[in-house]
């Protein structure tokens, strides 16, 4: 599993334990889900901040 990390257009390295341990809780979230089988390729997640109010 290769996972990447983006934070505001920077890449944020990550070694291979933590991008085992971030993959598998994304992946065991995504795939709790009842329309997702375990058969996908790829998981795309984007986050933006709520504006400060």
């Amino acid at each position: 599993m290769k996972i990447e990390l983006l934070v505001d257009g920077r890449k944020i390295p990550m070694n291979e334990f933590v991008q085992t341990i971030v993959g598998n809780v994304i992946k065991a979230m995504v795939e709790t889900l009842h329309t997702i089988d375990g058969n996908w390729k790829e998981i795309s997640i984007h986050i933006e901040q709520d504006e400060a109010k």
